[in-house]
């Protein structure tokens, strides 16, 4: 989904449940084996459900925003960007990125397709 802003072009991530129900659906054989394990994946499916539903991943043309609702919630300045990746191509679940002073790892809540393509149109990586 892409929104126009006064001065620029941003583009808003449509969300991906892929990952939140794949967990959800691993609970169930999980919960016949070991219960505590089973629940563990319950909750973390369940939260990243929610998580999927209500945060929102904005490109605009300097910063990588993470927003919940109409709530902006951070800010990433490509400028401090050294790298990024996104983890196991063929099915994407982790997306690292390392600031000058940070590293972040998300979970791909997010159309993985998209991501890459904002990304490295964006903040193009470094060998």
């Amino acid at each position: 989904m892409t929104t126009a802003t006064a001065s620029t072009q941003a583009i808003v991530l449509s969300p991906s449940y892929k990952l939140p129900i794949a967990l959800l659906v691993l609970t169930v054989p999980l919960l016949l084996v070991q219960v505590w394990a089973g629940a563990v994946v319950a909750v973390l499916g369940l939260f990243l459900l929610v998580q999927a539903a209500t945060l929102r991943l904005q490109f605009t043309e300097t910063d990588m925003e993470l927003a919940r609702g109409s709530t902006l919630v951070r800010q990433f300045p490509y400028q401090d960007w050294q790298n990024w990746r996104i983890f196991w191509s063929l099915v994407p679940v982790l997306f690292y990125f390392k600031e000058v002073n940070s590293i972040h790892f998300l979970p791909i809540l997010f159309d993985p397709k998209a991501l890459q393509d904002c990304l490295e149109a964006r903040c193009p990586r470094t060998p």
